[in-house]
């Protein structure tokens, strides 16, 4: 129905309120048509979504130049609103050109798949538009997220502790850095920083690049974050950072943080929890682990000793939604300090929200711990998904993911041509291929220099040609090599064996 046609009918009525020229009477939304809207465009989903997630003879992506893809989607918003039709045309084309993440195919990032559960639990929490701040306004989602931080925490190893759901490991990771720097400074809450003294952490050369960044955004600065060196594997040498926590001393600056990584992202590599906590005692440095990757390995009882030690960490950033396919994003920041250090450090004691005289157990308004306040209960996805599944379903999800990563290892070791770089621990499988026009080539600069240009012409082809998607980076001198991640429970030893044929298919003439 038309806008003036309808406002001509309600100032017909003669009870009629105009108040600056806008009708009062009535809801000016049309809730039958906006129900079928919802309606059609759910059934959309259904079909091109979740019908086609596990089907490998879909494409993984239908590649389009970035003008190409503007003029396609139609990007102009205007003065009047379109029809429904081309609305679901929009959702159509919009499906139809992004990268399809839950294809057996996409083995690109640190997270791939669907989970069904999950999916609904998303559907749910944006239906009813939640915010997770106070009990009042949202009872159920912070029951949902205390009830999972505490069961993560037991799987930390920790008797108690406290945390809170973040959007994004990096930003688990700022807060756990503002955290260890409100520990050992807290009057900076109120005083800032000045007269504080040089201000030093300690992270691993193969840290998250989110390091660097939170050291930049809270003031620290990026060069008061020592890099540890790490050996041959990836991992962080403890003896290099007894030398870089002396060093800094002797400097006359302040030692307080040191970040370990349990699972890198290129490598896969886990940090020597024991002996860097053994440093942090020594010290008294607050020990963070950033577990956003490797953390879903403590759900496993065949692989959880990958993170021994971590127990003894002051705080854990562990992202579900990688792993364990709980859907972005899922990313919790847990603390072994029970003592309200979290609130203490964050709170702004806003009247409006948290008041104290309220009917009810204030304890449970959880919102002022975050930096946030509009804030999504991503607890509750991961809540349903482990609800359904049981902590032995996601142990399968995890045990078959590196089973699956082994089985493409040994495979790699047995055709001409593919090169590992090292071997895996976790689900990171990293590897070259050389093309049989390099394979006689002598060890030199002008072989490396050619092989750096394989890996980028491959991902070239596969995107175009949509058949599947695999990462690829230059990493500590080494030129670019592929780094394949084994996470969705969708995908099988066929596809193992198809990603090493397609390699060999799009590179037969290099």
């Amino acid at each position: 129905m038309e806008v003036g046609v309808c406002k001509q009918e309600m100032l017909q009525k003669k009870n009629a309120v105009l108040v600056d020229g806008v009708i009062l009477n009535g809801p000016i939304m049309d809730s039958k048509a906006g129900e079928k809207f919802v309606e059609e465009a759910c059934k959309i989903v259904m079909e091109e979504v979740v019908q086609k997630a596990d089907d490998v003879t879909e494409k993984v992506c239908e590649w389009q130049a970035p003008e190409k893809l503007k003029q396609i989607l139609d990007l102009e918003m205007r003065d009047t609103g379109e029809c429904h039709q081309k609305i679901l045309q929009l959702c159509r084309d919009v499906i139809k050109y992004s990268v399809k993440t839950n294809h057996p195919r996409f083995f690109n990032q640190l997270y791939a798949g669907i989970d069904y559960y999950s999916l609904v639990a998303r559907f749910i929490t944006e239906a009813l538009n939640p915010s997770v701040y106070t009990y009042e306004v949202s009872p159920v989602f912070l029951l949902v997220e205390e009830a999972v931080i505490k069961k993560m925490i037991e799987f930390i190893g920790w008797e108690e502790g406290d945390g809170i759901f973040n959007p994004g490991g990096s930003i688990s990771n700022m807060y756990a850095m503002n955290l260890a720097r409100y520990r050992f400074c807290p009057e900076i809450k109120e005083k800032g920083l000045s007269g504080l003294p040089r201000l030093v952490l300690f992270a691993s050369e193969e840290c998250h690049y989110s390091m660097k960044k939170a050291a930049s955004f809270l003031g620290i600065g990026t060069e008061n974050v020592y890099f540890i060196k790490t050996d041959e594997r990836g991992k962080m040498i403890p003896e290099e950072l007894e030398k870089q926590v002396q060093r800094a001393r002797k400097e006359g600056s302040a030692p307080f943080l040191v970040c370990a990584t349990a699972g890198t992202t290129v490598l896969g590599a886990f940090d020597p929890l024991d002996k860097i906590a053994d440093i942090c005692e020594k010290h008294g440095l607050w020990l963070h682990v950033d577990a956003s990757w490797g953390g879903s390995a403590l759900i496993s009882r065949k692989h959880c000793r990958l993170l021994h030690g971590i127990h003894r960490a002051d705080s854990v950033a562990w992202n579900p939604h990688k792993m364990l396919l709980a859907g972005i994003q899922c990313c919790a920041l847990l603390v072994k300090d029970n003592s309200g250090l979290l609130k203490k450090c964050y709170s702004a004691e806003a009247a409006y929200l948290f008041q104290q005289d309220k009917f009810y157990d204030v304890s449970y308004d959880t919102g002022d711990k975050s930096i946030q306040c509009s804030r999504r209960p991503d607890a509750f996805k991961f809540w349903l998904m482990w609800k359904a599944l049981g902590t032995t379903g996601l142990e399968e999800r995890v045990n078959r993911a590196l089973a699956l990563a082994r089985y493409l290892v040994e495979e790699i070791k047995k055709r001409e041509g593919f090169q590992l770089l090292l071997e895996p621990e976790y689900a990171n499988v990293c590897f070259w291929y050389i093309p049989p026009s390099l394979r006689k080539m002598e060890d030199g600069p002008e072989f490396w220099q050619k092989l750096h240009q394989v890996a980028p012409t491959i991902k070239e082809r596969m995107m175009k040609k949509g058949s599947m998607m695999l990462g690829y980076q230059p990493h500590r001198g080494k030129v670019n090599f592929f780094r394949q991640v084994v996470i969705s429970p969708q995908v099988s030893r066929e596809d193992m064996d198809f990603l090493l044929d397609e390699i060999e298919l799009l590179a037969k003439d290099l």
